[in-house]
């Protein structure tokens, strides 16, 4: 399969990747990124361990990786009014995965600026002010994370 467009050439900042890292527990990063994502206005509709089921299921022996898939209400009608496909894309997923015991790394890209790169998402300017949104929110929230000095990536 060919590639309709080359990763290694795509800015993050065109999919909207954030990364931090937290000195924490594992749990305790959980809960913390759990808070901050709420306290910005995203719901945590749904919630898993993928790691925890790979590891009972197929023995895995994975360190722990946790999704937090985070929704904004309002915002998640106004996508669907614009296109139905994107709830492809639903929940907005926020992962945070153990790196080593008392480091965590917090990862998110924007589903909104994955669905324009890849067409799914209308070129409008209804669109661009959901990913405004959005991006606002997303940048409140890992602003508010305990992230190590010099160790966020925007």
């Amino acid at each position: 399969m060919t590639l309709p467009i080359d990763p290694e050439t795509i800015d993050p900042d065109e999919f909207g990747e954030k990364q931090a890292v937290l000195e924490m527990s594992h749990e305790a990063a959980v809960e913390h990124v759990r808070e901050v994502c709420q306290d910005v206005g995203f719901g945590i509709p749904v919630e898993f361990s993928p790691s925890e089921l790979l590891n009972e299921k197929v023995d895995a022996d994975r360190d722990p990786y946790y999704v937090l898939g985070a929704c904004n209400p309002e915002i998640a009608n106004r996508a669907l009014d614009e296109t139905m496909r994107i709830g492809g894309l639903f929940p907005c997923n926020v992962i945070v995965w153990e790196e080593e015991p008392g480091r965590q790394r917090v990862y998110h890209v924007s589903i909104m600026k994955i669905a324009r790169l890849l067409g799914i998402a209308p070129d409008n300017e209804a669109w661009e002010e959901i990913v405004d949104t959005t991006g606002d929110l997303t940048e409140d929230a890992f602003d508010r994370l305990d992230s190590v000095e010099g160790e966020t990536t925007d």
